[in-house]
């Protein structure tokens, strides 16, 4: 199949570009103060998009939009998955800084924060969302003033302004491997990436992936033809945007730019056009770096707003734009059931990415992700040894840094990091990780569990910005040394489990744990005295460490700290999640266990569905 020629199927979608061509070439409104702004976003799409140079995609009516607007060449989402990015957007903070950057949690925001919507409603915006919102924030107060499958513009006041949602789901990760499904584009041409395996199993998954693309595409046809109808295209703003990379393994929850690298098209009509850009051209480029973290100060800027100080983006067009940012910032922390922690960053030409728990394997099972037909076939292939590297990478523990060069290897598989030509890049980058790290005040080098328990009485926010309760410096240093098993220095971090911070001390234990067993071995007296720590977290870790790598009353005694803290009920559902990854990493030498697990309670009360969800999905991996 090739563009010029549509399979039958697809002609139909061609008579709403024709619609699409036809908004584009309409006028300007006269007399209008302020934009509408409408904003068309889809989940789980990357930039694979006609517009964007992928000819294997079938995408006429944002092509069309590209063609009257402004594409980025580099948008980052910020976070792999939907609902820390949806958290960034909304908040122009990074979760990494509100503690929001774990999957599907319910951190409270500090009381001088507002959400967008709720600014630009103070602000005789009317605000409707149709109707994604999945927030990792418990904000204060009303935040739309509709968000239903009802929500619309059109229920705005005659006269009032609008900011406009319109979330399509049909390209989310679930919907490429429903099935039955009938192709509709030719997997025999699909572009398989270095990383996957080249299987009938994966060419059909990314095949499927670029139908569901085309079926946004038409939905999005759909709401500009219906923008047209009410001539309302003369003042109003549109943006286009997926939440995220693809839905395929190895682009969404992992913070590779194939993860966070998402299409932006924005049109700016001729009435507007003081609002736009300085390289605003029709049909053009932009190569200014854009982020997630920079959608809710654009948004306020349009609106004639000034965006609050506390906000981290940075606004791109309106009255308040500022210059572009010299780096994009990205995030891994708890996906699912499954602990993690990555930070990565980008400029125009290189990601770097810092492990910090490198002795995790990237594909940990997480169940959600195990329902794709690539994941199946690509961890059996694995385990029968039937792979080679790049593909074989998924399934083993990370190296602590990765860089890429982007322009020369699009598929992120040959890892620059030792190269002697490219040190000064990769110090470069590493530098803006750490800094930014400190200038947002990254809450993520704390454990879940111990974020809330030390923050307990204000936010994970407020928490982050008191150097007096989080002496950041000290305790990104001790996850610097505890994460390179290179560095040898078993004294620090054997000092590091008497510090008296309770971060310090949990990548002390991290140190130990990722040096495995030789450094167990020798520091079995500070492990032993870990497991009696005040902190969940640290002897979890601790337990862990010893667990792995000693047997007899070291063994016993580590199973007996992970049973005590594996009921979320008597522990919380993050203590819990935390306690039961490491019962399943210690495998046959937790089998004692088992029946205890079988029955065990998998509610707090106190947390969020969602948590005690992924508590009752650990269990069953481990009952299993």
């Amino acid at each position: 199949m090739t563009r010029s020629r549509l399979p039958r199927s697809f002609r139909a979608v061609g008579l709403i570009a024709v619609a699409a061509l036809v908004w584009t070439a309409m006028g300007p409104l006269h007399g209008a103060d302020r934009p509408n702004i409408l904003w068309l976003t889809c989940e789980d799409t990357g930039p694979e998009l006609g517009c964007y140079g992928d000819a294997y995609a079938v995408t006429p009516h944002l092509d069309a939009l590209a063609r009257k607007g402004l594409r980025y060449r580099v948008c980052w989402s910020a976070a792999p998955v939907c609902a820390p990015a949806r958290t960034t957007i909304i908040s122009g903070v990074y979760p990494t800084s509100t503690g929001a950057e774990h999957m599907r949690s319910a951190v409270r925001l500090p009381s001088h924060m507002k959400l967008y919507p709720q600014m630009l409603r103070e602000h005789g915006y009317y605000c409707s969302n149709n109707n994604k919102t999945d927030y990792n924030l418990a904000a204060a107060g009303s935040i739309w003033d509709d968000t239903s499958a009802k929500a619309h513009w059109k229920n705005r006041r005659a006269g009032q302004p609008f900011f406009a949602i319109f979330n399509s789901t049909v390209s989310h990760e679930s919907q490429i491997r429903s099935r039955p499904h009938t192709l509709q584009h030719d997997p025999a041409r699909v572009r398989v990436r270095a990383y996957h395996p080249d299987t009938p199993e994966v060419r059909h998954d990314w095949a499927q992936y670029y139908d569901k693309v085309t079926a946004m595409d038409a939905q999005a046809g759909r709401r500009l033809q219906e923008l047209q109808q009410a001539d309302l295209t003369r003042d109003t703003i549109v943006f286009f945007y997926g939440d995220h990379g693809s839905g395929m393994p190895r682009s969404k929850r992992w913070p590779y730019n194939s993860g966070l690298h998402v299409a932006l098209i924005v049109y700016v009509p001729e009435s507007f056009k003081t609002l736009a850009p300085k390289d605003y051209i029709a049909g053009g480029w932009s190569d200014r770096l854009v982020s997630f973290v920079d959608l809710a100060p654009t948004l306020l800027s349009l609106a004639g707003i000034q965006p609050p100080e506390w906000m981290q983006g940075h606004a791109i067009m309106g009255p308040f734009a500022t210059p572009p940012p010299p780096c994009l910032h990205g995030f891994r922390g708890r996906m699912d059931e499954r602990y993690d922690m990555v930070r990565s960053v980008r400029n125009s030409r290189y990601v770097y990415i810092r492990n910090y728990m490198p002795h995790l394997i990237y594909g940990q099972h997480i169940n959600y992700m195990f329902q794709t037909p690539t994941t199946q076939v690509w961890k059996r292939l694995y385990d029968e040894g039937k792979l080679a590297p790049p593909q074989t990478a998924f399934w083993e523990p990370k190296p602590p840094e990765e860089l890429y060069d982007l322009q020369n290897d699009p598929d992120e598989v040959n890892n620059l990091a030792r190269s002697p030509s490219h040190q000064t890049v990769l110090a470069d980058l590493r530098a803006a990780l750490r800094a930014h790290a400190l200038r947002i005040r990254d809450v993520g080098f704390l454990s879940e569990a111990d974020m809330h328990r030390r923050s307990a009485a204000s936010t994970p926010y407020d928490l982050g910005h008191d150097p007096d309760r989080y002496p950041l410096d000290r305790i990104i240093a001790m996850a610097e040394l505890a994460s390179m098993p290179a560095t040898n220095d078993l004294d620090r971090l054997k000092a590091g489990l008497r510090d008296a911070d309770s971060a310090v001390r949990y990548w002390a234990a991290m140190g130990l744990l990722i040096r495995s067993q030789p450094a167990v071995r020798a520091s079995l007296a500070e492990l032993r005295a870990a497991l009696k720590d005040d902190s969940p977290t640290v002897r979890i870790v601790a337990a862990r460490a010893l667990g792995e790598h000693s047997s007899g009353p070291d063994l016993e005694k580590a199973l007996a700290a992970l049973k005590a803290l594996a009921p979320p009920d008597a522990n919380d559902a993050y203590v819990a999640m935390l306690a039961l990854n490491a019962i399943d990493a210690l495998g046959p030498k937790a089998d004692g266990l088992r029946e205890f697990i079988r029955t065990l309670p998998t509610h707090d009360p106190k947390a969020p569905a969602r948590a005690n969800s992924y508590v009752r999905r650990l269990v069953e991996t481990i009952v299993k």
